[in-house]
Order: C-alpha cells, then structure tokens, then sequence
C-alpha cells in the first residue's frame, strides 16, 4: 500500500483544523444586551410638590434613560433628577403634581420612546 506525502499532509492538515476551537461569535453575531429601562418600586410611594423620591430599578443609567416624567395620561410633567444610577433615579415632585400619577421615561436610544411604567407615586395636598 502506497501513501504519498501530499495524502499524509492533507489529513494531518483536516486532522488539526478539526480540533481547533469554534471561533466565537463577532459582536454583530451576538444578541444585544437588554437596555431597556423598568422600575419595580418607588419610596416613598407618596409624598408631597418638593419630596425626593427614589425608583429602584434595572437600566436606569443617564445612557439608557434620557429624562423622566410624571403622568396621569393627560397632562406629563418632567421632573428633576436629582441622582441617577444604572439601578436608582431619584427625582422631586413637580410644581403641578397632583393625584396619582405613573412613572414615564424617555429612552436614550437611535429611536427614543417614551415608556409608561407599572409604577405609580400619590401626590398629597
């Protein structure tokens, strides 16, 4: 039985191409890293014009959230970020404020939006 050198070569070459590692995937290949902002609480849940109040949350960075709002889904009020984390943003009431109002965010995205959260804070007289 004859085996030239070219057939030995060629196999050892498939022998090692198949034990090399899979390439990882480019970063075009990978899934995007979820950025969108939600809130889970708020504290004080209630409070008067001029009260901080801290959201606590995920993706609340200054890069994912580019202002924040007060709504009763007729009139949005913007309010002062007194403090922003990825995790936390602390705001005041508004001049206005009044009822109970839901917690709205504007994204900080190629396409902004603005997003009404599950969460809601009681302006008290």
């Amino acid at each position: 039985m004859k085996i030239s050198f070219m057939g030995l070569f060629v196999a050892a070459c498939l022998a090692g191409y198949a034990q090399q590692p899979a390439a990882a995937p480019s970063a075009a290949e990978q899934p995007a890293a979820n950025t969108t902002p939600s809130i889970d609480t708020v504290s004080p849940s209630n409070g008067k014009v001029g009260t901080v109040i801290t959201a606590t949350g995920q993706n609340l960075q200054k890069a994912s959230v580019a202002k924040v709002y007060l709504t009763d889904d007729k009139t949005d009020l913007q309010v002062d970020v007194t403090e922003q984390t990825a995790t936390t943003i602390k705001f005041k009431i508004p001049d206005k404020a009044a009822g109970r109002m839901s917690l709205m965010v504007l994204t900080q995205e190629k396409d902004p939006k603005l997003m009404v959260l599950p969460v809601k804070v009681t302006i008290d007289d």
